[in-house]
């Protein structure tokens, strides 16, 4: 559905993207991830042909995308695109089916009555209904972005890309446009740039990790997990864990230790044979447990593994 090949965009001494490659298959929701500046932006401003690069190719089912400044060029590809940007931007003073049914449907040679059968039909699946004829002015951060969605689907597009479309929600909000996204696989592939790493977890099928305008790795979620996820034990106590904290960085095995409050996070090699000599060292201490245990790796871990970098931020 989407073919990167090498891809390079510079800004002034500014490497935006070196040489990016990635490949997005039918059906899938592919978590484009990477920190803030790694690159993200630049591709999707790419692929919707509102920025071109410097060298390399892209293709949109097989239909170039505009690498050049030319009449006509690229139409084919952007006509099968829908897009979502950071923060969609509307005229405050429209309504959502005025936006939809009078402004956005005629823009892909919808008549009328189709165009307010697709409106009616979006606004419902967007849970935007009840507010189809409120002025756009008086929406939240959540209604804008829910709207962005329907406006980006006006055309039945088979490709959505969506960029850092939660990042500035609240966990209400969140929830409702990750559980969009989620119902949207049905009906396209969708690529979802962020930096949050438990959105890509929750709902992506495929994961690419970008840094520094190169792509790090592509796999299925599971897989990488799986390959390169280190084995965790998270301690929770009463007491104050920075004493046994420094004892066990010194222990064979322990790859890293981190503290937050009075919990500590340990990265080892083998969870399983070294439990028994962690437990030993913090009945020495005297300590008071309230948890123990191996728990399963994020894509967190993971992402800070393969990067090297601390940790992004919401």
């Amino acid at each position: 559905m989407i073919r990167v090949e090498n891809l390079v965009k510079t800004y002034g001494s500014v490497h935006a993207l070196d040489g990016l490659s990635l490949h997005v298959e039918p059906g899938v929701v592919y978590g484009f991830l990477g920190p803030n500046g790694a690159g993200k932006t630049t591709t999707l401003r790419i692929l919707s042909g509102l920025a071109r690069p410097d060298r390399g190719q892209a293709w949109i089912m097989d239909q170039p995308v505009a690498l050049r400044q030319s009449a006509g060029q690229g139409v084919a590809a952007r006509l099968m695109v829908g897009v979502l940007p950071e923060e969609p931007a509307f005229y405050a003073w429209m309504t959502p089916r005025e936006l939809l049914r009078d402004l956005v449907a005629p823009l892909y040679g919808m008549e009328p009555a189709e165009a307010a059968k697709r409106t009616n039909l979006l606004l419902e699946q967007v849970g935007l209904s009840g507010s189809a004829d409120r002025r756009i002015g008086g929406f939240s951060r959540g209604m804008r972005q829910r709207l962005g969605l329907a406006q980006a689907l006006v055309h039945r597009p088979k490709i959505l890309l969506l960029d850092e479309p939660v990042s500035a929600l609240d966990p209400a909000g969140r929830k409702e446009v990750l559980e969009l996204i989620d119902d949207l696989r049905q009906q396209a592939t969708v690529l979802l740039s962020t930096h949050i790493l438990a959105d890509v977890e929750r709902v992506c099928d495929m994961i690419g990790i970008i840094n520094q305008g190169r792509m790090i790795i592509e796999s299925e979620r599971e897989a990488l997990l799986e390959r390169y996820a280190v084995p965790l034990i998270e301690v929770e106590s009463d007491d104050a864990l920075e004493n046994w904290a420094e004892q066990a960085r010194s222990l064979p095995g322990v790859e890293s230790v981190t503290l937050a409050n009075h919990t500590a996070r340990l990265q080892v090699k083998d969870a399983a044979t070294i439990q028994a000599e962690l437990l030993a060292s913090l009945l020495r201490q005297g300590l008071h447990l309230q948890r123990f245990e191996i728990v399963r790796p994020s894509l967190e871990d993971v992402f800070l593994r393969l990067t090297n970098s601390t940790k992004p931020t919401d």
